[in-house]
């Protein structure tokens, strides 16, 4: 074991691995990528949906390499240390449904639980109440952890399971750099099979070699790290240990200071970008996403890089999360820049209500 495998796998691996996302983040953004959207899982999610076609936004379409670079740079590292173990089995069905609510959730606040770091460190006070909503979210499956939620143990899996993601992330990215492309229909519209935004935040992005690197690196990063914005939080509240904390404060420091650098510092409630300002479904929204994330057990970034170990309960969750995007701007609940899609509030209040009965029925069986 080398030196920095040593470093990423002590105390101060969060911290590294926050520093360079929030780093990376604001680069991203100067390199292309849409404003405060170095890194959003939640969003990159919900452009990859639209490149295939899943819902009918044409200002969110691209396949996002960051995410793809998640994947497979957890693969690697995770295979170089004998931690690549294909297991599936607790709650499937379950864990995809929290996937969709997640998602809904993030949509509804324009951000997921890297995002909204990322937002505050560039001066977007709106990012204040989506953290108060997280945390509070957090502290909703906190007391469902307490109370005995427990979505079961998986099980190890035939090693097929493990590779099935990696090798839809490799299929994602052949899709990207040698697109397919059927032409356009009588209106001139493209006819798929994969689309790409020719405006909006979907047109906005990093060179695909520059995307992929940053998201190769993080994914080595925080598999070795365990690097996690929600189990920080939760950690935090259910055991006193600011292990996972330190690297979230790590990211909003070096984001912080990149952005600063980068004149993307801007302080304020108005004219942030890729925001809005209603400040009850910013904070309902990221209530819903922080619950349905802790009872699903991390983040979306932490999912992916459980996807990268061959984990197939993290890849169920991830489809819910894909399935989640197409059903937010498909019916109306994601928001824009103007605010709350217009069953975004409904959407909110019946994911908060299903969280709260998964919770309630989720145990584990007596003598399990």
């Amino acid at each position: 074991m080398n030196a920095s495998t040593r470093i990423l796998t002590s105390r101060w691996g969060p911290v590294l691995t926050g520093g360079v996302v929030g780093i990376l983040g604001p680069l991203l953004v100067y390199w292309g990528n849409p404003g405060n959207m170095g890194f959003c899982v939640a969003c990159f999610t919900r452009d990859i949906a639209g490149a295939l076609g899943l819902h009918g936004a044409t200002g969110v379409r691209y396949i996002r390499p960051e995410l793809i670079g998640f994947v497979l740079g957890s693969m690697i590292v995770a295979r170089m240390f004998g931690e690549f173990r294909p297991r599936t089995g607790s709650a499937p069905i379950v864990r995809f449904v929290l996937g969709v609510l997640a998602m809904i959730g993030a949509l509804v606040f324009l951000g997921c639980t890297w995002r909204v770091y990322l937002r505050l460190a560039a001066g977007d006070l709106n990012a204040l109440v989506g953290v108060a909503g997280l945390i509070g979210g957090i502290s909703l499956g906190v007391i469902s952890l307490r109370s005995g939620f427990s979505l079961g143990r998986n099980r190890p899996a035939n090693v097929t399971v493990g590779w099935v993601m990696p090798v839809i992330a490799l299929l994602l990215l052949a899709a990207l750099m040698f697109p397919i492309s059927f032409g356009r229909d009588a209106d001139g519209a493209p006819v798929g099979p994969i689309f790409f935004s020719e405006s909006g935040p979907g047109s906005q992005h990093a060179r695909i070699w520059i995307a992929l690197s940053a998201g190769l690196l993080i994914g080595c990063m925080a598999q070795r790290s365990r690097f996690c914005t929600v189990g920080a939080v939760r950690d935090v509240i259910l055991m006193r240990d600011l292990h996972l904390f330190y690297g979230v404060i790590a990211l909003v420091v070096a984001a912080s200071g990149a952005a600063l650098a980068l004149g993307q510092f801007h302080l304020g409630w108005e004219n942030q970008p890729i925001a809005h300002t209603d400040g009850w479904w910013n904070f309902g929204g990221m209530v819903l996403a922080g619950w349905a994330f802790t009872l699903a057990g991390g983040c979306p970034g932490r999912q992916l890089i459980l996807v990268g170990e061959g984990d197939g309960d993290a890849a169920v969750f991830t489809m819910g999360m894909l399935l989640g995007a197409a059903l937010a701007h498909n019916f109306s609940i994601a928001s824009t820049p103007a605010g709350p899609g217009a069953y975004g509030p409904a959407a909110v209040i019946a994911g908060l209500v299903i969280c709260g009965w998964i919770s309630g029925t989720m145990r584990d069986p007596p003598g399990s």
